[in-house]
């Protein structure tokens, strides 16, 4: 679930516990048969950082209880194996909804140790809707074009004005896509899944999610548990609240992981220069934010703006350091270029953005119930913004066009599962975009599963991005398909240590020399880049 990824929640609009009960039986018995596919034609799509991938395009049926009708395109990516025994196809997704995924091929088999990368052909995937498989959404270009309106309204004017943009960004994509939208959601999602894994001719799949891969992976395990071979799901959605309550559970935590990365900042006062108290320093980032208001840093960067540039620091420490030199040049030195620069890396929307938040309101909002009423957003948003005032708004108004789709929504699958292999889950215990509850939640959910925790670990994404420790139950269980066990009645089978808190940098008011990465919640692709940054990029944000 990424920013927006990854991806507010608020009370009373979706009952947890009030799902739809998905056969557990095998689903061949109630889909149509499938029609024998045409092997898939790779292609050469090689890159400098992954000189073997390659590419092909898979049509599925739009609906898929309509085989014969209209198909939609697929994008794949593929690193072949190259041990002389396979273990299958390993499908990997990075999140969202709305994160596009042919990226992660490469960079999954290149993170893997070269003997367990070997034996898997390492499949990554645009999801219906998303980047290069067809039709690609997007509703309204320019949504997030800056200067937005300040996300916290200052009265009801400036609030109805906010609720008139979100309705008109779920007409418009009622008017483009009227066609489509009844079929963007997860469970035809993980219906495109298993096509993928009957086009490549495997009995049954491996699959790796991070953030709302690990809700579409548990989709998929409760439709076909028995076409799952190994599955790893690395920071987990909250199955009991899809997705009004996950999104006000996120309000909460990202407010939380901005305190510390306020305090972080107050640690390093002798380079910031913004003072030891962290209450002090995020009482000085809220006056930037009020002064923002009034003159926008370059002309492009308000409040709003501002909380989409410091969101990704919620996700990923790793951008914390370029983040605080921003911030330390505005207040000391008067100087709003470094701020500028860093929205231009960290915020800024570009094409890529708009489709990923086009599918992103598509999936969720068609997904789960959400409150038709504006009076429940508005007081389930005052009453936490009191509480967490970091991003409430901003997130209310990102899943706002909910409160107008043009769709009906669907009730959520239940994803209890006792007839899977064993499932790896994987979890920092302060990770703001997909809280802790939800990685034990679904541990508890799913009978067998290990539960990996990173002890402290606050960022999102925690496999194939630096930590030796999870990457090693990671790789084993790849390999051999065993997974850590604790003694009898502990919650957690394994540990391991989080990874030490990032290095400050000089504050500077030079630009960088190379064209900034996009790697905020509305990114597109990346640069190579160290794995935690690189790792980062790809899961995108998107929520």
């Amino acid at each position: 679930m990424t920013p927006r990824a990854g991806m507010l929640i608020a009370a009373g609009a979706l009952v947890a516990g009030t799902v739809t009960v998905l056969p557990a039986a095998p689903a061949d018995a109630g889909e149509p048969t499938p029609r024998p596919l045409a092997p898939l034609a790779w292609t050469d799509c090689a890159t400098q950082a992954y000189p073997r991938l390659q590419c092909a395009t898979l049509k599925v049926p739009l609906n898929h209880d309509d085989p014969a009708g209209r198909k939609i395109t697929l994008a794949l990516t593929r690193v072949p194996h190259t041990a002389g025994t396979s273990q299958g196809p390993l499908l990997v997704n990075p999140g969202g909804p709305g994160g596009s995924g042919r990226g992660m091929a490469g960079y999954v088999a290149a993170s893997l140790p070269p003997k367990v990368a070997a034996e898997y052909d390492v499949i990554g995937f645009d999801p219906r809707g998303v980047g290069k498989s067809e039709p690609a959404l997007d509703c309204k270009p320019g949504h997030f074009a800056p200067v937005r309106a300040d996300s916290v309204p200052s009265g009801a004017a400036a609030e109805r004005a906010a609720v008139e943009r979100a309705q008109s960004f779920a007409q418009a994509c009622g008017r483009k896509y009227a066609d489509v939208l009844p079929y963007i959601d997860t469970v035809s999602t993980a219906r495109d899944l298993d096509a993928i894994r009957h086009a490549l001719g495997a009995p049954k799949i491996n699959y790796l999610g991070y953030s709302y891969g690990t809700y579409l992976g548990s989709v998929y395990a409760r439709l076909y548990p028995d076409r799952v071979r190994r599955m790893a799901l690395d920071s987990v959605v909250n199955p009991h609240g899809v997705w009004y309550e996950d999104n006000i559970a996120q309000d909460y935590a990202f407010d939380t992981r901005h305190k510390d990365f306020m305090a972080w900042v107050a640690r390093q006062n002798a380079v910031y220069k913004l003072g030891s108290d962290p209450a002090a320093v995020e009482a000085a980032w809220y006056r930037m934010r009020d002064a923002l208001r009034a003159t926008p840093a370059g002309g492009k960067v308000g409040p709003g703006e501002l909380e989409d540039t410091y969101l990704p620091g919620g996700y990923y420490n790793g951008y914390w350091p370029k983040l605080a030199s921003a911030f330390a040049a505005y207040v000391n030195d008067a100087d709003p270029k470094p701020l500028t620069e860093a929205y231009e890396r960290y915020g800024e929307a570009d094409a890529a953005a708009d489709n990923g938040y086009s599918v992103y309101t598509s999936v969720q909002c068609r997904d789960a119930g959400w409150p038709r009423d504006w009076n429940v957003w508005r007081k389930d948003s005052w009453d936490v913004h009191a509480k967490a005032p970091f991003s409430t708004w901003n997130n209310a108004w990102y899943n706002a066009p909910c409160a107008f789709w043009p769709v009906d929504s669907l009730t959520p699958p239940d994803v209890t599962n006792d007839q899977l292999p064993p499932v790896l889950i994987l979890q920092a215990t302060d990770d703001a975009a997909t809280p802790y509850e939800g990685g034990v939640a679904l541990h508890r959910l799913m009978r067998g599963s290990s539960l990996v925790v990173e002890e402290g670990g606050g960022n999102h994404g925690v496999t194939l991005g630096g930590n030796d420790c999870l990457d090693g139950h990671l790789a084993a269980y790849l390999a051999t398909g065993k997974v850590p066990r604790g003694e009898d009645g502990a919650e957690v089978d394994a540990f391991c240590a989080a990874l030490p808190e990032p290095e400050p940098e000089p504050v500077t008011a030079a630009a960088p020399t190379a064209t900034p990465e996009k790697s905020g919640r509305r990114a597109g692709a990346v640069r190579a880049e160290p794995a935690g940054v690189a790792l980062h990029g790809l899961l995108g944000h998107v929520r």
